[in-house]
């Protein structure tokens, strides 16, 4: 069900609800399904309808059934044509690293490996190396571990990531790095990407990982807010991960 919006102009926050609803129904959707999924008298959505119909949003069928209409599939190419991560990674790792400090990255997965796609460093004389561009095995560090696990490997330290929705590297990629990273969502929490907060490893630990989980989760909250995902997993209290255990 569409969540209510509590600012905006009224009227258009209606007529979005109802565009929304249709992600509840492939097969179109009746006047009394519109209803029930907003919660609007049967006189609003036939108004609002029709200005969404004239511009092409739905599309009334014969039979009094509501469907998705050309324009937000047209609107949905625009987007992925303009649609540029960086764009929206970009000041979420800059922030982030103005609050630690340290390395933050953006990686995707490409087969049974993970990319660096895109990071930020902060200038100090020990920090974590990786460029744009980097390759490294997918079950090698936070980042790995957090993509392996939201894209349903099986097993009981991804099951323990999941539910905790970040994960911990400990000298894994590097024999001196350590690394925090949570999973990005996209609309449906399709897996976008995962972002990594990395260190020196002789600067990591049980201190520094309290300190440094909740930014990270924020972090992650607001890039998967900017990109259309739900933003639930990011909410505290976080959940300890099993097995793991950290330098005092």
């Amino acid at each position: 069900m569409p969540k209510a919006a509590d600012s905006g102009v009224a009227s258009v926050n209606r007529a979005l609800s109802i565009l929304m609803a249709f992600q509840e129904s492939v097969e179109g959707m009746t006047l009394t399904d519109l209803m029930n999924a907003t919660g609007m008298y049967h006189s609003t959505i036939l108004r609002l309808c029709e200005s969404l119909e004239q511009f092409g949003f739905i599309k009334r069928l014969e039979d009094g059934r509501y469907m998705l209409g050309p324009t937000p599939f047209y609107l949905g190419m625009l987007y992925q044509e303009s649609f540029r991560l960086w764009d929206y990674a970009a000041p979420v790792l800059r922030d982030l690293i103005r609050q630690t400090k340290e390395t933050a990255a953006i990686y995707i997965r490409e087969g049974d490996e993970r990319i660096c796609l895109h990071r930020m460093v902060q200038p100090r004389s020990v920090r974590m190396h990786v460029r744009e561009g980097d390759r490294v095995d997918l079950d090698k560090g936070a980042a790995g571990k957090v993509l392996l696990a939201f894209d349903g490997k099986k097993g009981a330290v991804y099951d323990s990531i999941r539910k905790a929705g970040y994960a911990i590297s400990l000298a894994e990629r590097e024999t001196e790095s350590a690394a925090i990273s949570c999973p990005i969502f996209g609309p449906g929490q399709r897996l976008i990407c995962a972002l990594s907060l990395g260190m020196p490893l002789y600067r990591f630990n049980k201190s520094v990982f309290e300190n440094y989980l909740p930014i990270v989760m924020e972090a992650g909250a607001k890039l998967t807010r900017d990109l259309g995902g739900d933003t639930a997993l990011y909410a505290p209290p976080y959940a300890k991960l099993e097995g793991v255990k950290l330098p005092t």
